[in-house]
């Protein structure tokens, strides 16, 4: 069976992060072989095992390409429109670009969450989910650029901060 993504390969799995694809393994499942991605996910120290026939489905992708990263970095220093006052609306817009897995997704949620926060401190859901999203950016960022996380989140917040 021909599989998405190669041993050892760098993967971003939507709402988890960055994670590397450490085996590909047949195991039974209800009377029939599957294949499956065993991936480990360095940011919560957790392996997980994905049927290669769903991965795609559920949002995991192979890590931009540099170009890719430096567009989302430039979207985060750009003008962005002020999001609704209804913190529970803007939570589940935020959520949703997340799940999307998308980069430049991912960096709105980061930038709008940002911003938001400069007016008003965010009410804790929003703020893990901010956390989660800048940690998602850092990483991929970082893998894609090839330089240290450390770098990576100082470069996002000096652009976050050059309105």
């Amino acid at each position: 069976m021909e599989t998405t993504f190669k041993l050892n390969q760098q993967i971003v799995y939507p709402l988890q992060g960055v994670g590397q694809i450490i085996s590909i393994e047949e195991k039974s499942f209800k009377d029939k072989q599957l294949l499956y991605y065993v991936i480990y996910l360095s940011v919560t120290d957790m392996t997980i095992m994905v049927p290669v026939d769903k991965a795609v489905e559920l949002g995991i992708r192979a890590i931009v390409s540099e170009k890719e990263s430096r567009a989302a970095l430039q979207l985060i220093s750009e003008e962005y429109e002020a999001v609704t006052a209804d913190w529970k609306m803007r939570y589940q817009m935020n959520l949703d670009l997340l799940k999307s897995g998308s980069i430049m997704d991912i960096a709105v949620v980061v930038r709008t969450l940002y911003h938001r926060s400069k007016v008003k401190e965010l009410p804790i859901l929003e703020r893990k989910l901010f956390d989660d999203a800048l940690k998602i950016l850092t990483d991929e960022v970082s893998f894609s650029l090839d330089k240290s996380k450390k770098e990576i989140e100082q470069l996002i917040f000096s652009k976050l901060e050059s309105d």
